[in-house]
């Protein structure tokens, strides 16, 4: 599947379809008013054609949808990616904004006895892959507003461009996107407050599987997120980036709760650097970097790297900020982070924001925008994101005439609820996409402060994260990789790609740890005829099962679930 696939179900202009299935055809129909045009695929040829309703067979099995996804070629053939439920999630400028909640994935096969039982076992495979990736929260689109671009982008095109279709304008980089939005009230005053995130398809997986940059400078989980207000027909806009630290490096699950991160020896640092900050300097202007990672310990060196390459490019468009979150909260000192925020404070005024009045004229522009980061730029980077955030909604309805002069936001009560919460389900969403749970932090997100129930919560996300990295994410790896089109399935193939042969140490030593561990256990609970018999035994078998614990950690990289669609080289 092509990387701008799913910007075909973003930009379908027929708010309702029915989707028509005969043995020889699928047919999308139109049913908006007036509406007579029928996309009619073939099912053998694969062509696609327009047709019109009176050419929908009778026999043909009708059933609603509400959106095309796209087409994938799987080991059976290619397939049909529908949108069969969606639900409202409010209007943004009069545009309804919906989410798809659930697919349909259609053989363009009738019958699977073409292939062998290796094949069906990777046809099946596949599909629980695919079916993987639909069902990560993260799917919103309107028929009629372009949600790819910020309202500032929006404003600076071109004729040409608002001529073209949402699906040919809109931006590549994006296929998950996260979106709330709210009715607030402040005074007695209505405003919409909307909070978008959209989440980059270029160099996109998990956690400890894709990290720092591409050979074209694409960032591991970039974002851009938008703060969207619209008071009284005047639309204020406040944007934000994170991305993975943009240097060669990785970080392999081994085993261990936290590997080593290992910065490319041999890699052209500079040239991905720049190429990054070269895109990023065009789509937003001005960089205000914030680097929240430790300056100590495993996270030392990738500071340093950071910092160095940012001196060297010796950009007048950058400037870098490094600010070590846990060391400046321990304690759980949160109210430090004040710190930072009186530091950027200056630079965030220079900045500015996006404003266009209600006559449509733009008042202000975002002159350009914090890109922060912390190790998997999740859950210290939405903290940070969140006051940055909030300092910049401050100002803009104090502009606006929400806010009466010398008002904090922070006193209104009733929206600050809302505001904590939306930005701590933003976080949720973000996380589960890379990490594979919820973030962690969240309770000062929400509440304003750290609290000893949201460290036993973190611990607990924490645990579900460190199984999941280690067991589960090759696979979730490979589900992305097969979505985007990293990976091409070739029905010809000879090997399996899936079919990767463990060495003699996976199934062996895992045996040999579990019943060592029990006979330690059993010469404990049935003792021997004598205590030095005992002893003996107990030592022999736990130092046997503790001995093969270590063994196996130390080949950790053996143990865990890696993917097998995309070679890591081309990851790294």
């Amino acid at each position: 599947m092509a990387a701008s696939s799913f910007h075909l179900v973003s930009y379908l202009c027929f708010t309702f379809l029915l989707r028509h299935i005969t043995p020889e055809k699928f047919y999308v129909e139109a049913c908006d008013d007036g509406a007579d045009d029928v996309l009619t695929i073939d099912r053998v040829s694969t062509e696609v054609t327009l047709a019109v309703k009176k050419d929908v067979p009778p026999s043909a099995v009708t059933r609603p949808i509400f959106g095309i996804l796209g087409t994938i070629h799987l080991v059976a053939g290619n397939y049909l990616i529908v949108i069969t439920k969606k639900i409202k999630v409010g209007e943004f400028f009069s545009h309804v904004i919906w989410k798809a909640t659930d697919f349909d994935v259609l053989s363009y096969k009738k019958t699977m006895l073409h292939l062998t039982d290796i094949q069906l076992q990777d046809n099946k495979t596949f599909l629980a892959m695919l079916n993987h990736v639909l069902n990560v929260d993260g799917f919103y689109f309107s028929t009629t507003y372009d949600l790819t671009h910020t309202l500032q982008r929006l404003s600076n095109t071109s004729p040409e461009f608002q001529e073209m279709s949402l699906l040919e304008r809109a931006d590549q980089r994006f296929v998950w996107n996260v979106i709330t939005m709210h009715s607030c009230s402040v005074n007695g005053k209505y405003f919409d407050w909307i909070l978008i995130s959209r989440r980059s398809c270029f160099r996109a997986g998990v956690r400890y599987y894709v990290r720092g940059i591409d050979s074209e400078g694409h960032a591991a989980n970039f974002v851009e997120t938008e703060q969207i207000v619209h008071y009284n027909g005047s639309k204020a806009s406040f944007v934000q980036t994170r991305g993975s630290i943009p240097v060669f490096w990785s970080q392999r699950p081994n085993l261990k709760y936290k590997p080593l991160p290992q910065i490319s020896k041999v890699a052209n640092h500079m040239d991905g650097f720049q190429r990054h900050f070269d895109s990023q300097v065009i789509i937003y202007g001005k960089q205000v970097i914030i680097n929240l990672i430790n300056q100590k310990g495993s996270e030392k060196p990738l500071e340093q790297t950071f910092a160095t390459m940012v001196s060297s490019l010796g950009s007048g468009m950058m400037r870098y900020i490094a600010f070590d979150f846990h060391k400046e909260c321990k304690n759980m000192r949160w109210d430090r982070l004040s710190i930072l925020l009186d530091q950027v404070a200056e630079m965030q005024d220079e900045l500015s924001y996006f404003l266009v009045d209600s006559a449509g004229q733009v008042v202000a522009n975002q002159e350009g925008v914090f890109r922060s980061n912390c190790m998997d730029c999740l859950d210290r980077t939405n903290v940070i994101q969140s006051l940055l955030a909030r300092r910049s909604l401050q100002a803009q309805l104090q502009r606006l005439g929400v806010l009466h002069v010398g008002q904090k936001l922070e006193e209104q009560d009733e929206f600050e609820k809302i505001y904590k919460n939306a930005w701590a389900d933003n976080a949720n969403a973000c996380a589960k996409q890379y990490a594979g749970t919820g973030a962690l932090k969240t309770d000062f997100t929400r509440t304003g402060k750290r609290t000893h129930l949201g460290l036993i919560m973190d611990g607990w996300n924490s645990m579900i994260r460190y199984y999941k990295n280690n067991f589960s994410d090759g696979f979730r790896q490979d589900s992305i990789d097969l979505f985007l089109g990293n990976y091409s399935v070739d029905e010809l193939e000879s090997h399996s790609p899936l079919s990767v042969p463990r060495d003699w140490k996976f199934l062996a030593l895992p045996i040999i740890m579990v019943v060592a561990f029990s006979m330690c256990i059993i010469c404990l609970l049935m003792a021997g005829d004598t205590w030095t018999e005992t002893l003996a035994y107990v030592l022999f078998w736990g130092v046997a099962s503790v001995g093969t614990f270590f063994i196996i950690l130390y080949n950790g990289k053996d143990f865990v679930d890696a993917p097998r669609l995309v070679q890591k080289e081309k990851i790294d």
